[in-house]
């Protein structure tokens, strides 16, 4: 079960750390002039190759954390509420996750209309949600 549960840890912290940068490359595509194509289209490339990759890593993550709860029965049962909660925001990060993708595909048909000032604060939300997942995981507060 140890070696499940690093290996969960390691992929969740490597998806996570596409879903802290990628929103960045949205910021910095927000800022970019409309003359400015060659940066446009490495700042593009960027974020395909990077939503690609995290997209790939979310994968074991998501199926890791299911062996620990379903098989090794991790936050089953009575006075477990907190996996249910965890459990929710596991669906709003897979939510945020879809809509980095939306927010992509936006990019590149060159229908962008929000600002960076906007990117900034989208960054901000799985950085909430992670902080949120960890305390119900390590303090279990019900």
């Amino acid at each position: 079960m140890l070696w499940i549960k690093a290996l969960h840890i390691v992929f969740i912290a490597s998806w996570f750390a596409g879903l802290f940068y990628l929103p960045r490359i949205y910021v910095n595509l927000a800022m970019v002039p409309s003359d400015s194509v060659a940066e446009r289209d490495r700042l593009l490339l960027m974020a395909r190759k990077l939503y690609r990759f995290m997209t790939i890593l979310a994968v074991p993550a998501l199926v890791l954390g299911l062996w620990l709860w379903l098989y090794y029965g991790i936050g089953l049962g009575a006075g477990q509420g907190w996996m249910y909660a965890k459990l929710l925001i596991v669906l709003a990060l897979l939510g945020y996750h879809h809509s980095c993708g939306a927010l992509l595909r936006k990019f590149e048909k060159g229908q962008m209309q929000r600002s960076h000032v906007w990117f900034r604060w989208f960054n901000e939300a799985p950085v909430l949600m992670m902080l949120a997942a960890v305390i119900l995981v390590v303090v279990k507060p019900f």
